[in-house]
């Protein structure tokens, strides 16, 4: 009924919220948390919601090359000088992580930073990387999702709606761990904290590997 609506909203997902996200999660507070997460990836990795490309000076030497899997133009746009300055060669191939356009056991590893949060099929996603990665393959990760306390859930839940429509469909209350779980990955490590600076509603932190059994 409202084009316009549609119109504008397009160009602020499109435009103007990967500059949001890339201020929101690229703080240099956060490089310490990127860092750990992406030790152990190894060989083939392909990177789902690769955004304007935060990951890239953390990939350890044992990466052979990343394939990422991003939505939105601008966001590869803005990861040019880092993939440019990649040790490693970072191709873009994807361009919807619940549907990945690669054969079975494809990948080594596959890494998840601030994702799993906006995926509006995360399950289907989870599903996808298992598919692709060879059996023991590594999904290393770090997101945000349903706090440890209960009185923070509260706040989560509320709030939910809200984060929404603000942020392109992410969602505060996902429990991350069980996600995970349920498309049948087996957890080898996971440590949950609040990230520092952050509002406990928004920063309740997930990070850990998981394996593709």
């Amino acid at each position: 009924m409202f084009p316009w609506k549609s119109e504008r909203m397009g160009i602020y997902e499109n435009q103007v919220l990967p500059r949001i996200i890339d201020l929101s999660c690229g703080s240099a507070m956060l490089d310490p948390v990127r860092e750990q997460t992406c030790e152990g990836l190894h060989g083939r990795v392909v990177e789902i919601g690769f955004g304007s490309g935060r990951n890239v000076p953390f990939y350890p030497g044992a990466v052979d090359s990343v394939t990422a899997v991003e939505p939105v133009d601008r966001g590869w746009q803005m990861a040019s000088k880092r993939v440019a300055a990649a040790n490693v060669p970072v191709e873009r191939a994807g361009l919807d992580g619940q549907a990945l356009p690669f054969a079975d056991n494809s990948f080594d590893s596959a890494l998840s930073t601030w994702t799993l949060c906006t995926i509006p099929d995360a399950q289907a996603a989870l599903a996808e990387l298992r598919r692709v990665l060879v059996p023991g393959g590594t999904l290393h990760f770090v997101e945000h999702g349903l706090a440890p306390d209960a009185d923070v859930q509260k706040w989560q839940h509320r709030l939910n709606p809200v984060q929404q429509t603000l942020f392109g469909g992410c969602n505060l209350n996902r429990d991350i761990r069980a996600m995970i779980e349920d498309s049948g990955f087996e957890i080898r490590e996971v440590d949950r904290f609040y990230e520092k600076m952050a509002p406990k509603f928004m920063g309740a932190l997930s990070r850990g590997v998981a394996i593709s059994a």
